[in-house]
C-alpha cells in the first residue's frame, strides 16, 4: 500500500502530465466532484470538476496556451482522516517555452476508496 506522501505526488505527477498533454479525460478522475480552485491572481473560484473541466477545455483551445507545473515540496497526511494538504510552487509557461507566471500553491486531496482526489486548490501568484 502507497503512503500518502508517494501516493499524492504519483496522482500530481498523472495531473501535471495532463496539463501538458491537454488531456481533460486524465484530469476529471483526478479532482472530486466538488472540487474548489481559487485562482492566484484575480482569486477566480471554480467550484466543481465540471467548471475546472469546461476551463482547462478553453486554456487548451489557446493557440499558445499556458502549460502549468505544480511541483510539491511538501505533503502532510492528517493522522486522524483520510485528508491531506500538498505545499509547493507551481509555473506558467507558454508552449514555446517562455516563463509567465509562478507562485505558492496548496492543495487539499481526500482519499475516497482506493482514490486521492483534490478537493481544493489555492494559488498565490508570486511572479
Amino acid at each position: 500500500m502507497d503512503s500518502p506522501d508517494l501516493a499524492i505526488r504519483q496522482r500530481r505527477a498523472a495531473f501535471n502530465r495532463a496539463l501538458a498533454d491537454a488531456d481533460l479525460t486524465a484530469i476529471g478522475p483526478l479532482l472530486a466532484p466538488n472540487a474548489v480552485l481559487v485562482a492566484g491572481t484575480d482569486s477566480a473560484v471554480m467550484s466543481t470538476r465540471k467548471q475546472q473541466l469546461l476551463a482547462w477545455k478553453q486554456e487548451f483551445a489557446a493557440p499558445d496556451r499556458t502549460v502549468y507545473t505544480r511541483l510539491p515540496e511538501r505533503i502532510e497526511a492528517s493522522p486522524v482522516a483520510p485528508i491531506a494538504f500538498e505545499h509547493g510552487q507551481w509555473q506558467g509557461v507558454s508552449r514555446s517555452g517562455r516563463p509567465l507566471a509562478s507562485g505558492a500553491y496548496t492543495a487539499k486531496w481526500r482519499k475516497i476508496g482506493a482514490d486521492w482526489l483534490i478537493e481544493a486548490e489555492l494559488y498565490l501568484t508570486l511572479a
